[in-house]
């Protein structure tokens, strides 16, 4: 079959075809270029009756494969078909150990498994990419079910965690229960079954970042609300007089604003009585009495107005408010251990819109109060029980509860709506990291987060600029150091963020149509020649492209369907439309 080298560029070698073999079981096959001190791999792309086209990909030297390759082969080189313990050096052992995994067999040598390597592959983050119905979901149960159920080798101390956008996979791996030392859990934020457990998220996790991004925050000027609303939760939870000191100054202080703002008397009147008939303690209210010598008079006859329209008691409220100026929130540690609830939160918030004089500005105060109507959204909704927490626990009781007999669990966010998922999958993310961040030991605890229909959340949103940084992109640039890892499937890679898909170090792509996303997938495969690119347009369901660091070479795998199949499977409506009950 292999005749003479007839030439050799950069990266490719044309070979005489002998036989005029154009067989499509040749394509894509490893060929081995041997000479005496080394042997040179190529695969081949192209083929007519006259030539073959061999691109280069690596060099095994003292039976070690390395990618690349540093001299060309000779043009008087042995030329044959790679054999079985060469292949094993390219594209991983053909059996399941210690410290590799199989996850499907090669789409070209039928017989033979892919394995990857445990460290090269899931201690990097992955992006698996494909079009509706081309086998994402069914590859990655099928990968799952290899690690926990078919491999020999159990990862009992592996921490998996799949946002599962349709409740595709709440039922696929309930196989896992079965197997000593493993375990699988159901988490949803609606419970329809006994086997499902209603996730929770204690509010009292959440810093000013995460209130940001569970109030939808859109602009800077909202985050010091934010934070002085922790501030404010924190001091009112605790029931002491610290509490009433700080209620206290901070309606002076609103009403100090008012007093001296430049509106007409009978405007400042009317603001001063709308908010102290909401917010008012047993020292500061509108029946507060004003000593004077030889007469008392409440807060609120101080504030009467005379002919002129002027407020003629203005000095004697203004020196009354001023012995209320105590405190100086910027003073306040927020320490651990306070526990609190959604409406302590939305009370607080009352009070920071005020304590901002928010009241000055209707500009200012818009742009403020959406965050109430918010925040009152979430407590008017059934949503509101994911943050309903009785007792204290800590973050690492919090996290051994979430995975107490389970090393993989399912978070169903099927019944919440895109906006809410987004908000459930960035806060539950950000403090499983910062659990991984605060081990004594860096990277002692790993945490695969698996997110499914990536692009709806993981997206250059406006995070960046309201908190200083992007949860997901702050995972793949640092997580890996310290054991968080995530996974990103997705139809759509084009709106995912770019920081998050740039920080990717492995690939598996299945058919792709759309021309937006077959060209990141191009940018993204600088080793994978154009031949096999083109055929991402036209591959069967089940088979991907594969390549990363997990794989010495970009490989054609195919993978088989997993025991238990994924929800995902597309609407039969012939069986639909024409089936009757009679």
């Amino acid at each position: 079959m292999f005749g003479k080298i007839l030439e050799i560029d950069e990266k490719n070698v044309i070979i005489e075809n002998l036989k005029k073999e154009t067989h499509s079981e040749f394509m894509n096959c490893h060929i081995i270029f041997e000479e005496p001190s080394k042997k040179t791999v190529g695969e081949i792309v192209k083929m007519d009756d006259d030539y073959i086209n061999v691109l280069l990909i690596g060099e095994i030297e003292n039976n070690i494969f390395s990618a690349g390759v540093v001299k060309k082969p000779a043009t008087n080189s042995i030329i044959r078909i790679i054999n079985v313990s060469e292949l094993t050096l390219i594209i991983g052992k053909n059996e399941p150990s210690k410290d590799s995994l199989i996850i499907g067999k090669s789409a070209i040598y039928k017989s033979y498994n892919i394995s990857i390597p445990i460290n090269s592959f899931f201690a990097n983050h992955s992006c698996i990419i494909g079009n509706t119905g081309s086998g994402k979901s069914c590859s990655v149960s099928r990968i799952l079910e290899n690690l926990f159920v078919d491999s020999p080798f159990k990862p009992k101390n592996s921490h998996f965690v799949v946002f599962d956008a349709y409740g595709e996979y709440k039922n696929s791996f309930m196989e896992i229960n079965k197997v000593p030392g493993l375990g699988f859990k159901k988490y949803t934020t609606k419970v329809e079954s006994d086997d499902e457990l209603l996730l929770k998220i204690p509010p009292y996790f959440l810093g000013p970042d995460d209130l940001a991004i569970l109030l939808s925050a859109t602009d800077s000027t909202q985050l010091p609300v934010i934070e002085k609303t922790l501030k404010l939760v924190y001091i009112f939870t605790s029931k002491d007089d610290t509490m009433k000191e700080y209620k206290n100054d901070i309606i002076a202080k609103c009403l100090l604003d008012i007093l001296t703002s430049g509106k007409s008397g009978s405007q400042m009147r009317d603001q001063i009585i709308a908010v102290l008939s909401h917010y008012n303690t047993e020292d500061l209210n509108l029946e507060s009495m004003i000593k004077q010598p030889g007469y008392d008079r409440t807060l609120k006859q101080c504030l009467l107005i005379d002919e002129q329209g002027k407020m003629n008691a203005i000095l004697l409220v203004t020196e009354f408010l001023h012995q209320f100026e105590k405190v100086n929130l910027d003073n306040i540690v927020i320490g651990d251990g306070f526990i609190y609830n959604l409406n302590d939160l939305y009370y607080a918030l009352e009070f920071a819109l005020m304590s901002e004089g928010t009241l000055n500005s209707n500009d200012q105060y818009n742009k403020n109060n959406i965050l109430k109507t918010r925040l009152q959204s979430i407590i008017n909704s059934d949503n509101k029980e994911i943050f309903q927490i009785n007792e204290y626990v800590d973050r690492d009781i919090y996290i051994d509860k979430l995975f107490k007999d389970a090393c993989l669990i399912d978070i169903n966010l099927s019944h919440v709506d895109d906006r809410f998922a987004k908000i459930i999958t960035k806060l539950l993310s950000k403090i499983l990291f910062t659990y991984t961040t605060k081990q004594s030991v860096r990277g002692s605890i790993s945490m695969n987060i698996i997110l499914e229909e990536a692009h709806r959340y993981v997206q250059n949103d406006s995070d960046v600029d309201i908190i200083g940084y992007n949860i997901f992109d702050r995972i793949t640039k640092e997580g890996r150091k310290y054991g968080t890892l995530l996974t990103f499937i997705t139809q759509r890679p084009s709106e995912l963020s770019t920081t998050a898909l740039s920080q990717c170090s492995n690939f598996i792509v299945f058919r792709l149509y759309h021309p937006n996303d077959f060209d990141i997938v191009s940018n993204l495969s600088t080793n994978v020649n154009n031949e096999t690119l083109e055929k991402l347009k036209s591959l069967n369901p089940g088979t991907a492209l594969v390549f990363g660091t997990g794989f010495k070479v970009p490989l054609l795998a195919k993978f088989e369907l997993p025991n238990v199949m994924p929800e995902s499977t597309s609407v039969d409506l012939a069986k639909l439309w024409y089936t009757t009950s009679e």
